[in-house]
């Protein structure tokens, strides 16, 4: 991969190993979302619960590989379908170079470290695995 890659590039344009390297992992993609209303009065929101998989104090997929084979509403993002994720978090990658933005200094492909997500803050604190939630309101943590 070329330095800098994700500045010289279209989203189109990059190969599979770009396309990977541009994720943060973050995890916030992973999180469950709860959707309320229909038309103009839908909201959505974020919650504090993670997919089964989901390592909540990485971030990280627990079997990435196998994902959607294991969890059948894990939905792959692709260079196609990126306009359909509007709920994509406000700091991902995909979604900032999709509308043009820069990445933040603490994104691994800036700083260098993989651990700048984490130390910048980033992943969501007290995550909870799906598997352990009865009521999901308890769980919200923003609306968009």
């Amino acid at each position: 991969m070329r330095n800098h890659f994700w500045q010289t590039k279209s989203l189109l344009e990059m190969n599979e190993a770009e396309w990977e390297a541009l994720c943060d992992g973050c995890g916030k993609c992973c999180y469950r979302k709860y959707i309320q209303g229909h038309g103009k009065r839908q909201k959505l929101y974020y919650t504090r619960i993670a997919c089964d998989l989901l390592d909540v104090k990485t971030g990280k997929c627990g079997n990435y590989p196998e994902r959607f084979k294991l969890e059948t509403d894990c939905t792959k993002l692709t260079k196609k379908n990126l306009p359909d994720f509007h709920w994509l978090p406000q700091t991902c990658a995909y979604r900032l170079i999709y509308e043009g933005k820069p990445l933040p200094h603490w994104h691994p492909l800036i700083s260098g470290d993989p651990n700048s997500v984490k130390n910048a803050g980033i992943l969501i604190a007290d995550g909870v695995h799906e598997k352990d939630v009865i009521d999901w309101f308890e769980f919200v943590i923003d609306a968009c």
